[in-house]
């Protein structure tokens, strides 16, 4: 976000076609449940926004509706991103969980951010988060969690990407091959004013991954030119 300026992305999820066990004793069923969290967004300098992910809710197939908590974010990037052939950054997440969503009530999240920018007229993204979760219990116990993104801009509205997620277990040990999640997402993008959209559908890749899922976000500029309440 720009210096001073407000954003506002809204995420949902829901998997139609989810694991039908919990993670953990208590913990949310994926099967048929739907998750949504909205993310604010302050630009604080060029180099460092501050966002915060509240409400986190969900209604979940074994639970119905509930809150599951709050997660505050410090990202710091190269200034103007958008113009570079090569991006990059690191974004860190502190999160309070309820008991439903998490066995740690505190977690964190590493997130490093490098991409690059090419073809003609750099049309094309490749992106890459070698994401670590951090539950605090030392370096060895942080989970190693990727995301990568490659994506074509087809036009100056419309975008296409493919997208993986990842959760390959614990730098101290990976976990074996079938209990490791792997997520392939087809994903498009719309850049509209006030709003933009992004919509996507995800298949499992192994046996503990949620088979089929899909995804909304929803996003808005809430104080710049093009914002929702534009000054």
């Amino acid at each position: 976000m720009p210096v001073g300026e407000v954003g506002l992305t809204w995420h949902n999820n829901y998997a139609l076609d989810g694991l039908k066990t919990p993670d953990f004793p208590g913990g949310l069923v994926d099967h048929h449940t739907f998750s949504s969290v909205t993310e604010w967004a302050l630009g604080v300098t060029p180099w460092f926004e501050a966002g915060l992910y509240l409400p986190l809710f969900t209604h979940s197939s074994n639970q119905s509706w509930t809150y599951n908590g709050f997660k505050l974010r410090a990202l710091f990037v190269q200034p103007d991103n958008q113009d570079k052939d090569f991006y990059y950054g690191v974004n860190f997440e502190f999160s309070w969980n309820e008991k439903t969503w998490d066995t740690q009530v505190n977690t964190g999240e590493i997130r490093p951010i490098m991409g690059w920018r090419f073809g003609e007229d750099k049309r094309w993204s490749f992106t890459f988060n070698p994401i670590l979760d951090n539950n605090y219990a030392g370096f060895s116990r942080l989970e190693f969690v990727p995301a990568t993104r490659l994506d074509y801009k087809i036009n100056d509205t419309w975008t296409v990407a493919a997208e993986e997620y990842d959760d390959f277990g614990e730098l101290r040990s990976f976990l074996p091959t079938d209990q490791q999640t792997h997520q392939l997402w087809g994903v498009v993008d719309f850049t509209g004013d006030p709003i933009s959209i992004e919509a996507g559908m995800g298949f499992g890749l192994t046996p503990a991954t949620d088979n089929l899922a899909v995804k909304l976000m929803l996003i808005t500029d809430l104080t710049g030119p093009h914002g929702l309440f534009a000054r």
